[in-house]
Formats: structure tokens, sequence, C-alpha cells
């Protein structure tokens, strides 16, 4: 049984509404997090939403379609959150910046929990759903690889862009186990080690 009991107590998840469809995803997102896809029931939704079992089938087929419907949220809305961050970026370095910015924020911000279930959840998930996704996820990560690719071209990066993005995903991704927004680093100061990580100091 969840331990969440109402929908007001869940953040708001960035993009989506306060429609039937967006509490449903919201509360997904959270309750495949927080307690797992498996362990999560029709009933615990409709209870953390404040509906019947069977009104959640009038927005998805199945559990599956929810959960894919999380992910797919998830990556759009970080998917304009990565390209703004590219295009309000004045070279490699600036651009890299904002982009490590930007995904902290996806982490540990108000799409943590679709992040979050969109890595740890990937197995449960139909292989045709899959590969919808990973053409979604592709789009998202051109924008890492060709600024990366770029830094690379100028010098900035000495290693291999795909290598490097893999290892900033990991790096960042995991700060949602231990980082906090009240603790001594400010999720600037936490931008700023990341890319020096990645390039060095300026």
């Amino acid at each position: 049984m969840s331990a969440v009991s109402s929908l007001s107590s869940i953040p708001l998840m960035g993009g989506l509404d306060d429609s039937p469809r967006g509490r449903v995803l919201r509360a997904a997102a959270h309750l495949f997090r927080t307690q797992g896809y498996e362990r999560t029931t029709v009933r615990d939704l409709a209870k953390v939403v404040g509906i019947q079992s069977g009104s959640l089938f009038h927005h998805f087929k199945t559990k599956e379609d929810i959960l894919c419907a999380v992910m797919e949220e998830g990556i759009r809305f970080n998917h304009d959150r990565m390209k703004e961050a590219v295009e309000t970026g004045t070279g490699p370095r600036q651009q890299l910046r904002n982009l490590i910015r930007a995904e902290l924020e996806s982490i540990l911000g108000e799409t943590g929990d679709a992040m979050t279930v969109l890595v740890y959840e990937w197995n449960a998930v139909s292989p045709d759903k899959q590969r919808e996704l990973l053409a979604m996820r592709e789009d998202y990560e051109a924008f890492w690889l060709q600024v990366l690719a770029d830094a690379r071209a100028q010098g900035l990066l000495r290693h291999d862009p795909f290598i490097t993005r893999r290892l900033l995903a990991g790096a960042i991704g995991w700060t949602r186990n231990w980082y906090k927004r009240n603790g001594p680093v400010t999720l600037e100061q936490l931008t700023d080690l990341v890319l020096e990580m990645a390039l060095g100091p300026q």
C-alpha cells in the first residue's frame, strides 16, 4: 500500500497540467519511483488521485501505458529544456554548462520522479515501447553529443563525446541519491563542478 495518501503531497510535474490525465501521471511518476512499478497497484494510483480504480482506464488502456506515458512526458519536457539550453549558450563551454544545469534541474526538480522511473523501470516496458522511447531519447541525447563534439573540435574536450556523455549522465543521475538543495553546495556550484569534470578548469 502506498505511503502517499493524497495528490496534494506530490509536487507538480513539469510538462503536465492539472487535467485528470495529468493528475494520474503525476501520481504514477511518484509512486513508481518511491515504491516501484511492480509494487504499485491500480488501486494505489486511484486512491492517491482520488478516483475509482476503473476510472484510470478512461485515460489509459493498461498500467504499462501509464508507465510509458510518464516516461514520454519526462523526455518531451526535458527535450525542450535541453533545446533552450543549447540555443541560449554562446559557444560549446557555455552550452555544455547550460545542458548540465538543465539536466540537474530535471533530475532534482519537477521531473525528477519521471526521469528516475525512466532509468530504473526500463525493463518493465515492452520491446516495442522501448523502441519508441529510444527514438525520443535519441533526439534528447543529440543535443549533448553535438555540443560535446563541438567542444572537442575546439580543443576543449580531450575524450570521446559519447563516452563523456555516458559518464556525465551517470554522475548527474546519481545526484538524486545524495544531493540536498539546502546543503553546503548550491545547484550553480554543482553545475560548475560537473563542467570542470568534463572540460577541466577554464
